[in-house]
């Protein structure tokens, strides 16, 4: 048997120097392992087509002039102003009330709905 007498500072230098070498050589191969992984997953990605659609929004609001002799529809005749003197209407005629539509003040028959006088608000 041959035992090479190094001193022990001699033999210590050299297990580092291959731990490091081996460490280096792991973290080298580590990516490059993965990259060949990942390179078919990419090319998957690619094959797939995707679509977007953007779409505009817009909120079309209708203003509707209201004409004296004209119907108003029954939903419309739900909102009756009792306290017409506080908006400065004046007081209706026996048989007709006023009614609150978005912001106008329609006078209106309560029998037929028949809109007999109107003020647009601003």
């Amino acid at each position: 048997m041959v035992f090479d007498h190094k001193p022990c500072n001699e033999r210590g230098t050299n297990m580092k120097k291959i731990a490091l070498a081996a460490l280096a050589l792991s973290l080298i191969a580590t990516p490059a392992a993965f990259a060949q992984q990942q390179q078919g997953y990419g090319h998957q990605q690619q094959d797939r087509m995707v679509k977007k659609r953007i779409v505009n929004e817009r909120t079309v609001v209708k203003k509707t002039r209201w004409v004296r002799g004209h119907k108003l529809p029954g939903n419309y005749r739900r909102n009756v102003v009792r306290d017409y003197h506080r908006y400065h209407l004046k007081t209706p005629p026996r048989g007709y009330h006023w009614v609150r539509v978005n912001n106008d003040y329609v006078m209106v028959s309560i029998a037929s709905g028949i809109i007999a006088s109107m003020i647009q608000g601003r």
